[in-house]
């Protein structure tokens, strides 16, 4: 099945700003979706709890990508893009 990748504003600003490449995070997207299909992949992924229930963590080093998978639908929110101390503020 092909899943839809989208980038919220905030999201796409933190990659222009800090001149990452958007296909970097998109990569994450795809291990994270391909360990949830049960393979075996070596991803660091989180459900979260309190103000981003229902949200993933994927952390890779020093960057934190918050994003909503909507399984029904075969979409991934990525909602807010940032290093380890900023992101969950």
């Amino acid at each position: 099945m092909i899943w839809k990748i989208e980038l919220s504003s905030d999201a796409y600003k933190f990659l222009k700003r800090n001149k990452i490449p958007k296909e970097k995070i998109f990569e994450l997207i795809r291990k994270a979706i391909r360990k949830f299909q049960g393979k075996k992949i070596n991803i660091d992924i989180k459900k979260l709890k309190g103000k981003w229930l229902g949200f993933y963590r994927i952390r890779k080093g020093k960057l934190r990508v918050i994003c909503e998978f909507n399984f029904d639908k075969f979409s991934v929110l990525i909602e807010e893009i940032d290093w380890r101390g900023g992101v969950y503020k």
